[in-house]
């Protein structure tokens, strides 16, 4: 017989043999994937953000149906998600806390003072490796570093500082990661009513430094702490906070936001 035939004859022989010999391992060792894992995926955005910490939708999946994570950890998904998710595990009500991302700096780049020219790369983690040009260490860079990690479309920047759209805003925090100066902040957000309260400064300093670096800066003057209804405005220090906790169940926004000289108390609407 031909010695080629012979060889290629032997090698098909061996190839379907062990074609043979894997396909049974693969089904004897074969691990089988709870159904649910599927219907929790379906469940998800699929947006396979980060936000939640796992590498994908599916790892988020798979981490929730074996009770690594709680039906609302996809902080991208909110609610509807979270119930979606409960169903298919045969949990009961859930209660999701949604957040948006929150701007601590309202200064526009005309009411920050400007004490330097910057050349370098146009990136806020850059700049602030240098300072910045603008005088207050606290504020806002304003190049955007947040606007770019925004996978929704949620934050854009108008006159030098970022804004967020709370409609678009699915409170997955990577503006947060993104900003150097740690200016941006999730906080709880209220859908139903719509809108959100916050304080559009972050620098902790005595009124006269603040009068210095920023025509908008909060002085610590505790009117938003004395008009408040509830007790939902408080002071850190020399700056102005908002408690959470207590601010959706307060009758009188318009009032703090009125009655505030520097007029750093800022609401956000949906559109």
């Amino acid at each position: 017989m031909n010695p080629i035939l012979v060889s290629v004859l032997s090698m098909g022989l061996l190839a379907l043999a062990f074609a043979a010999i894997l396909a049974v391992v693969n089904r004897k060792l074969a691990v089988q994937e709870d159904p649910r894992v599927e219907a929790v995926l379906e469940a998800l955005p699929g947006a396979n953000c980060g936000a939640c910490g796992s590498a994908s939708c599916r790892d988020m999946a798979e981490r929730i149906v074996k009770g690594d994570a709680e039906p609302g950890a996809c902080p991208v998904g909110g609610t509807e998600s979270a119930r979606r998710i409960a169903e298919i595990l045969g949990l009961g009500e859930v209660e999701v806390v949604e957040k948006v991302a929150v701007v601590h700096c309202g200064a526009t780049s005309e009411q920050k003072v400007k004490v330097a020219e910057y050349r370098g790369v146009k990136t806020c983690s850059a700049a602030n490796l240098l300072g910045g040009e603008y005088a207050c260490r606290y504020g806002c860079l304003g190049y955007g570093d947040c606007v770019r990690a925004c996978g929704f479309g949620a934050i854009y920047m108008a006159d030098g500082r970022p804004k967020v759209d709370v409609e678009r805003c699915t409170g997955c925090g990577k503006c947060v990661q993104a900003c150097p100066r740690g200016i941006i902040t999730l906080e709880p957000y209220d859908r139903k009513r719509g809108e959100t309260i916050f304080v559009a400064c972050n620098n902790p300093d005595r009124a006269p430094a603040v009068r210095r670096v920023c025509e908008v800066g909060c002085i610590g003057c505790r009117m938003c702490a004395r008009t408040s209804d509830n007790g939902a405005f408080y002071m850190d220090g020399n700056l102005a906070k908002v408690d959470y906790g207590k601010v959706y169940e307060s009758g009188n926004w318009d009032e703090v936001v009125e009655k505030c000289p520097r007029k750093i108390i800022r609401m956000e609407r949906a559109a």
